[in-house]
């Protein structure tokens, strides 16, 4: 864990010219800080990796999940955690009240009022409303790395020329995030209008065999087009993590 003496002996170094700004970077970047009695938190992931440590509360009790937030809220602007039920949103807000809860896609936030806007937009498609919470937690999830997310639900492949009609908007995007259930049919018809990299994830929507997203797993990754890289069941967190990472490489 750094400590503030640590930061100083290390600040105090470089103006000494004992240690130069590269190696005192890497340090920094190797280091954690945050812990609590649970609960090691990775301050410093933002450093490394380009985003703040993301809070999974499924498994967590409502007092763990607010204690882990109100400590980064110390360190960090931008706060995020997936996979939060009414009870983890009701104890972090009364630890840290500027969070916001979307109950639709179990997401609590807070957005750095001062992040820069990546560009072009990141295109979150979906098949049907039924994989909306799914397509909103990925969607939540890019306006808090700082990316604009465009938004185009219910264009499933039942009626094909809903999603035929979205082509110049999803040209225009760095990717394309695409969202179905059932046999998970949407994202090869995506990746067959455009030149975009489209990230697939199955959702767990569907009757009986589709086995609680299984058969739409299966169908994306066994999909004919192209160009479709596929993530976990109702993972719409891991795709946009993805799709920020495509989209703010290096052109």
């Amino acid at each position: 864990m750094t400590t503030p003496d640590d930061l100083k002996s290390l600040l105090a170094d470089v103006a000494a010219g004992k240690v130069d700004a590269a190696e005192a970077e890497q340090r920094l970047r190797q280091t954690h800080a945050g812990d609590l009695d649970f609960a090691t938190l990775d301050q410093h992931r933002d450093l490394r990796t380009g985003f703040v440590e993301v809070v999974y509360c499924a498994g967590k009790t409502p007092e763990q999940t607010a204690a882990i937030l109100k400590r980064q809220a110390e360190s960090h602007k931008v706060l995020l955690a997936t996979r939060a039920e009414q009870a983890h949103a009701d104890a972090s807000l009364a630890a840290v009240p500027d969070l916001v809860y979307h109950p639709e896609a179990r997401i609590l936030r807070r957005l750095d009022p001062d992040r820069k806007i990546d560009a072009p937009p990141i295109g979150v498609v979906s098949a049907g409303t039924s994989d909306q919470p799914v397509s909103e937690e990925a969607a939540l999830t890019l306006e808090a790395i700082g990316h604009t997310p465009l938004r185009r639900y219910d264009v499933g492949v039942s009626g094909l020329h809903r999603v035929a009609a979205l082509r110049d908007e999803l040209n225009a995007c760095g990717c394309v995030i695409v969202v179905a259930g059932m046999e998970g049919a949407l994202p090869s018809v995506v990746a067959g209008l455009i030149a975009r990299p489209v990230i697939a994830v199955p959702t767990s929507v569907g009757y009986g065999v589709a086995l609680g997203g299984l058969a739409a797993l299966m169908g994306m990754l066994s999909g004919c087009a192209p160009g479709v890289a596929v993530v976990n069941i109702d993972n719409g967190f891991g795709a946009a993590i993805a799709a920020s990472r495509i989209n703010s490489s290096p052109k």
